[in-house]
């Protein structure tokens, strides 16, 4: 990868990803262009001096010269801002997506055990979802992170989701984002304008891994929409989908990590792939050796983890956020 200096011509680089290439190799027809997508991932627009001794023509002189990203065939690293066109020419913001982390069954993991701060923890076993303690009946998730008083009779624990019965006993947590203008400016009671209302999603998640599950009660798989040539499964889901997507209601501003006007939230659960579940493969090839956290009656049990993403992408809208999240598997201790 390498940056293209743009400060004198103006360069078009353009190259197809492995698909493209795929198709194009075929020489049956099946390589047409029909869709593509504009980004401005390395511009500062912070960059944009209106006080230039030289004049308005030199307002965006710094912007125009910025060298740019030479094209590569990536297209998991690619288009992380996407730009679109919206009619309005008075928008003082722009819709975002972030990561719901006000309501307990969507926080992130704490710093107190092998999940680490900040990330959402995938346990791919029954072992590690936490069957195992004397006297505890049921899935109760916490095994390596101890819930209130490390008493594992009250309540699952932050951050960790069930990745082996997403729906079951103490399968509740799931991974919730939020979407719309997130400025105290803006009461959160008015109503976001229907362009910057996003109202269907693109979920992408490495297929080796896991797999995207319905939040509640009865988890019901996701339907992959593609699969790349880099085991990334993409989802599309949209507001016609009431059990993935929902509009956050002005009624209710507690629950919704956006400061003001809300538009939709997606909210998902994750099943661990069957080659995490009953092997550690993957976590030899892939990850890595964790900490060792206790158990809730204080046994010390070392883990295997891998860290991935999971990329949430605005269909309507172009924003894109990455998740951190980190399967876990206990070892023997």
């Amino acid at each position: 990868m390498a940056f293209l200096d743009n400060s004198g011509d103006i360069i078009l680089d353009a190259v197809l990803t492995d698909t493209g290439r795929y198709r194009m190799a075929k020489g049956d027809g099946s390589f047409k262009i029909t869709k593509f997508a504009l980004g401005d991932d390395e511009i500062n627009y912070a960059s944009y001096n209106k006080n230039h001794v030289s004049g308005s023509a030199y307002y965006d002189l710094q912007i125009l010269q910025t060298p740019v990203l030479e094209a590569f065939t990536n297209n998991t690293s690619t288009m992380k801002s996407k730009l679109i066109s919206i009619s309005r020419t008075n928008l003082l913001y722009l819709p975002v997506i972030v990561a719901n982390t006000l309501r307990s069954n969507h926080y992130q993991s704490s710093s107190a055990g092998a999940a680490a701060p900040g990330v959402y923890a995938v346990a791919v076993d029954e072992a590690t979802v936490g069957r195992v303690a004397t006297g505890i009946t049921g899935d109760k998730i916490g095994f390596l992170i101890a819930p209130p008083n490390n008493n594992p009779t009250q309540g699952v624990s932050d951050g960790i989701l069930n990745g082996v019965n997403p729906g079951g006993t103490g399968g509740g947590n799931s991974i919730r984002v939020d979407q719309g203008l997130n400025t105290s400016n803006i009461p959160k009671s008015n109503v976001i304008d229907a362009e910057l209302n996003e109202t269907q999603y693109i979920i992408e998640i490495d297929n080796r891994l896991g797999s995207l599950m319905s939040a509640g009660a009865t988890a019901t798989p996701g339907k992959i929409s593609f699969i790349d040539d880099d085991s990334i499964a993409s989802y599309y889901v949209s507001s016609n989908d009431a059990a993935w997507v929902k509009n956050i209601e002005a009624t209710d501003p507690n629950n919704s990590s956006i400061l003001g006007p809300g538009g939709t939230y997606l909210e998902f659960k994750i099943m661990a792939s069957t080659e995490l579940q009953t092997s550690t493969y993957l976590f030899e090839k892939l990850g890595t050796t964790g900490p060792a956290p206790q158990n809730y009656v204080g046994t010390v049990c070392p883990i295997r983890y891998i860290d991935s993403t999971v990329k949430i992408t605005g269909a309507t809208t172009g924003y894109r956020i990455d998740l951190p999240v980190r399967y876990i598997k206990m070892l023997t201790p």
